[in-house]
């Protein structure tokens, strides 16, 4: 017997039938009402949050209202009538007309929460590969329309900017896990690897007054940490998760010490003759697209660590899925006796990808310090590697994933920011909270089961 939600031998899957062949498995409905509701509950975060300087009197509350009902309907929707997508569009372009003329916009926010919500619905659960890109982009753009038609494109854009560049180091993280974990390497010393590597980028930078080699210190740094994890997790099989949380405590006692010791206003008085740091990197805009409208602002006009991971984000996916380097990694971290049957040299394949992880992870610490703020505090990189990792985890250990994971964390960092520079009245803790909660929110379940390489934390022997 035919099963009707795979298509017939010798036809390509359309995007209807990809999307209607996904929602008719009822995990996957339930997966997409979570996804809706989730993504919901952010455009409706942010809407709270401005609320009481973009949207002034009687229209604030009932904006909450709205977007909330929007919310729970849209779960409900797409969990019950998963199969008629169809449906559900119509539905929320005539919620959209009734509203827009008293509540131009709740009206529109409506609409920009619906484009935000059937796009990500598509292309996650849509399976992703057979959904023609150019698809989730016009969706993409419809959504992000009539947001910004909300709440305005000056506040938007700067929003959009401010979380590429909060999901930075968080993205950074999440792709030196990858590294590590598909050859089959736990690594939770992200943490300390950018630690280490914001640390002695400051210092090297402070000392030589050059920002170019403070960075590459601060990388070397990073790899030297990946270096130290590899050995004791492949050459002396300790249990990674304990060599792991060692390097971390290792890495805060350390760079507390040096600091102290060198990098005090006190001490560099006398050291250097001055206490002034070296500032950060400029912005690199680049000609022509620059220009574009909005995106130019994003994505072409940032600083070197932000464009370096934007690029590391296509280079570590080609690397990873198209090239007999990145086969041979997935392969040791799946299945390595196999691999080592094959000829591949399971040990210097780890060592390697675990090295050049932490050399990731310094980079991503020396956005703290070069990039970000010109300075060094003790434990500055307050949780972001283990955010990265909860962002490899939601991104199901792929890059273009765990980047869309970093974004979602550095949304809720840079709501933080804007929040509180738009006079709301929710209390900043609250806010701080954010990001961790929604940590705490991907690691109980919300993306469904995230399966891990194979033989990830297993020490190989032959």
């Amino acid at each position: 017997m035919t099963d009707i939600s795979t298509p017939r031998s010798g036809t390509e899957p359309t995007v209807v039938s990809t999307i209607l062949a996904a929602l008719r498995n009822p995990k996957a409905s339930r997966q997409g009402a979570a996804l809706f509701l989730f993504l919901n509950a952010i455009v409706g975060l942010v809407e709270f949050v401005v609320s009481g300087t973009v949207i002034e009197g009687w229209r604030a509350p009932v904006q909450i209202a709205m977007f909330t009902l929007n919310a729970v309907l849209g779960a409900l929707l797409v969990s019950r009538f998963g199969e008629r997508l169809r449906v559900i569009v119509i539905l929320w372009v005539v919620a959209a007309a009734v509203t827009l003329g008293a509540l131009a916009p709740t009206g529109v926010g409506l609409m920009g929460q619906t484009g935000l919500g059937l796009a990500i619905l598509a292309l996650l659960l849509g399976g992703g590969r057979e959904i023609p890109t150019v698809g989730g982009l016009v969706l993409g753009a419809v959504a992000g329309s009539a947001l910004m038609g909300s709440l305005g494109v000056t506040f938007v854009t700067g929003l959009m900017a401010s979380t590429l560049i909060a999901a930075t180091p968080i993205a950074l993280g999440a792709y030196s896990g990858i590294l590590c974990e598909r050859a089959g390497v736990v690594n939770i010393a992200i943490e300390g690897m950018m630690l280490t590597g914001a640390l002695v980028g400051q210092l090297v930078a402070t000392y030589t007054r050059n920002l170019l080699l403070g960075a590459i210190a601060g990388i070397l740094a990073g790899g030297l940490m990946g270096a130290l994890h590899a050995v004791l997790s492949i050459r002396f099989k300790a249990d990674q998760i304990i060599s792991g949380t060692v390097i971390n405590i290792a890495a805060a006692g350390i760079t507390g010490h040096i600091y102290q010791r060198y990098l005090v206003p006190s001490v560099l008085e006398k050291a250097i003759g001055t206490t002034a740091g070296v500032g950060t990197f400029p912005v690199i805009r680049i000609p022509f697209l620059k220009e574009i409208p909005i995106l130019g602002q994003v994505l072409f006009e940032n600083q070197p660590v932000v464009m370096a991971m934007l690029a590391l984000t296509f280079i570590i996916h080609y690397v990873m899925f198209n090239t007999p380097w990145g086969l041979r990694t997935r392969a040791v971290g799946e299945h390595p006796k196999a691999a080592d049957t094959l000829g591949v040299n399971v040990y210097w394949m780890r060592y390697v990808n675990v090295i050049v992880g932490g050399l990731i992870a310094g980079l991503g610490g020396i956005w703290f310090t070069l990039e970000w703020v010109g300075t060094f505090n003790i434990g500055m990189t307050v949780g972001k590697g283990f955010i990265g990792l909860a962002a490899m985890i939601f991104g199901k250990w792929s890059p273009f994933g765990s980047f869309f994971a970093a974004n979602i964390f550095g949304f809720f960092l840079a709501l933080q920011i804007r929040g509180q520079a738009a006079g709301s009245q929710i209390p900043y803790q609250f806010l701080s909270m954010a990001p961790y909660l929604a940590t705490m929110i991907v690691l109980a379940g919300i993306i469904g089961r995230a399966i891990p390489p194979k033989a990830d934390g297993i020490p190989y022997e032959k």
